[in-house]
């Protein structure tokens, strides 16, 4: 087995990856869009897997955005009041949980409302409620130092984490089994890059890690059926790229100084898991 800086540590830890995307809109002649100068926050929410659980699923009932250091800056973005699967937000797929026109300026946290109850972890085929240690209420913070202009979309990528962010809470017989204690990255889409390839035999399972030194700093899982596997959200640089089988009867591989440039995506193409040699 590989040995990383990773996130399959304890039996399931958990969510959410924060990624801020600056596009430009069509301005009219005033230089001023037909909103008349608003700016836009979208905040995509995707995850880093755990291959011990079946489902990871978050209740969120709001997501705000603050431009002040007091807490009277707080502004909604959106209130989902919905339950997300973090499991279904792997290999590059995210779910847009708020999007709102905002007044230009700074705006240097971001929080997540989470419901006091509605979250659960299913494994091995049973359904296991999670309790949030701390009080809901206050919110997830994250800082972001996101400047909003005039007739710019600004995508903020949020990773959430479920291999870290789910937790045992204790001894057999514990009535609470789990806790969530969301761990959460956020991230600048514009200035991010991404890599994708395909395992082979997708029948190796492998849980794929993008490794900057010896730190792990995005992993999803190939696709089961194709082996195809998407890294999204990773800041400029040089990667090793891990793929660790889940089955016995293939070897882990590392394919090592995988280049991340902004805005393009690393296609590094098939890569082959070596059958374990029998002894």
């Amino acid at each position: 087995m590989l040995q990383k800086n990773k996130i399959l540590s304890v039996p399931l830890s958990l969510l959410l990856g924060i990624s801020v995307l600056v596009v430009g809109c069509e301005t009219s002649d005033n230089g001023l869009g037909a909103d008349g100068g608003m700016g836009t926050m979208t905040v995509q929410m995707t995850d880093a897997p755990i291959d011990s659980a079946d489902a990871v699923n978050v209740f969120i009932e709001r997501v705000e955005v603050n431009n002040a250091e007091d807490e009277e800056g707080w502004t909604v973005l959106n209130e989902p009041q919905q339950s997300y699967n973090l499991l279904e937000l792997v290999n590059g797929a995210t779910e847009v949980i708020g999007s709102s026109e905002l007044e230009p300026g700074v705006y240097n946290q971001i929080r997540l409302i989470l419901s006091e109850s509605g979250h659960s972890v299913e494994v091995n085929g049973q359904a296991h409620d999670m309790k949030v240690p701390s009080g809901p209420q206050t919110g997830i913070k994250l800082n972001i130092n996101a400047e909003i202009e005039p007739d710019i979309e600004y995508i903020l990528l949020l990773d959430f984490d479920a291999s870290r962010s789910v937790v045992a809470a204790g001894p057999p017989g514990n009535p609470v089994k789990y806790l969530l204690k969301p761990v959460i990255t956020a991230k600048e889409k514009a200035i991010t890059g991404n890599i994708e390839g395909t395992a082979d035999p997708a029948e190796s399972r492998p849980v794929v890690y993008a490794i900057a030194g010896t730190d792990t700093l995005a992993s999803t899982i190939a696709d089961t059926t194709s082996g195809d596997f998407r890294i999204i959200g990773l800041e400029e640089g040089s990667y090793d790229v891990a793929l660790d089988s889940r089955n016995e009867a293939y070897q882990s591989v590392v394919e090592e100084d995988v280049s991340v440039t902004v805005g393009g995506t690393a296609e590094i193409g098939t890569i082959e898991l070596p059958a374990t040699s029998e002894e």
